[in-house]
């Protein structure tokens, strides 16, 4: 029988691990003394790096509605903290220290949370991933420098309406499963979240365009049973092409997908399982 983690023998016990990692990371900032980009200009940059919307509201099979409203609520208010934000050489972004706790003193409801040992849970703040989501995606069409990321490791549910490879989100969870990049380029750029007509829109701004632009590409997308588990397999590549020119400068893998589907197997396309 596997031994159960000190996290896992009970809600105090979770709780207590949970400010423990939340103390570690405080900490380990306090040591590195990184610069955590700050300061906001509502003003927009005039360049477009890259811009991106999603749907707020999914009908998840299994899923209470409820959290999904709730999540609109929650993204409303990271989008209050997050608008306009300057991230200048050198600067580094974090999820965390710009959207801060998200308690429900300060208005955040019941959202559909990612525990790595329960599955699928509600909790306060619940849906800020999407948020997270939103911004990397934003960062990887651009030059800047991914240095924290957690990726969600299984397949939770079937695709619906999905615009962008498989697998490119990323986890948040207050405040030590943080995401940041950082500006090494030699320009100021800035971040634009809003929610308009049912979707998180999303802008990355900079004072002038940068020589090279990139598009993600999925290869090799399909399902395949190992034991009795299904997993999705894929490669996402990231292309860099020169702006003037229009070539391909480099193809970049980024992110080998081989994920555990979590939902329905009855709902995989059978022309996508191979054996």
């Amino acid at each position: 029988m596997k031994r159960k983690q000190f996290c896992e023998l009970g809600p105090l016990a979770y709780q207590i691990a949970v400010r423990k990692e939340v103390f570690r990371r405080d900490l380990r900032d306090a040591l590195q003394r990184t610069p955590i980009a700050a300061q906001k200009e509502l003003q927009p940059l005039p360049n477009i790096v890259k811009s991106h919307t999603s749907v707020l509201l999914r009908r998840l099979n299994g899923v209470d509605m409820r959290l999904q409203e709730n999540k609109v609520t929650n993204i409303h208010l990271a989008c209050e903290k997050i608008n306009g934000l300057m991230i200048r050489p050198g600067e580094t972004f974090s999820f965390w220290k710009t959207v801060g706790n998200p308690t429900a003193k300060k208005g955040y409801k019941e959202g559909l949370v990612i525990s790595g040992s329960k599955g699928l849970i509600s909790g306060v703040g619940g849906g800020l991933c999407q948020m997270g989501n939103m911004i990397h995606y934003l960062v990887l069409n651009s030059p800047l420098t991914v240095t924290e990321l957690h990726h969600h490791s299984d397949a939770l549910f079937p695709d619906e309406r999905r615009r962008v490879p498989f697998g490119t989100g990323t986890s948040v969870f207050y405040n030590y499963v943080d995401y940041r990049f950082r500006n090494d380029t030699d320009q100021t750029v800035q971040l634009l979240v809003w929610i308009e007509n049912g979707e998180l829109c999303g802008e990355l701004r900079s004072e002038r365009p940068f020589p090279y632009r990139y598009r993600l590409t999925e290869e090799n997308h399909h399902f395949r049973k190992e034991g009795e588990a299904y997993y999705r397999i894929s490669q996402v590549y990231r292309l860099v092409i020169d702006r003037e020119s229009g070539e391909q400068a480099a193809k970049e893998l980024i992110l080998d997908n081989h994920s555990k589907v979590m939902y329905d197997h009855s709902l995989i396309p059978e022309a996508q399982i191979r054996i």
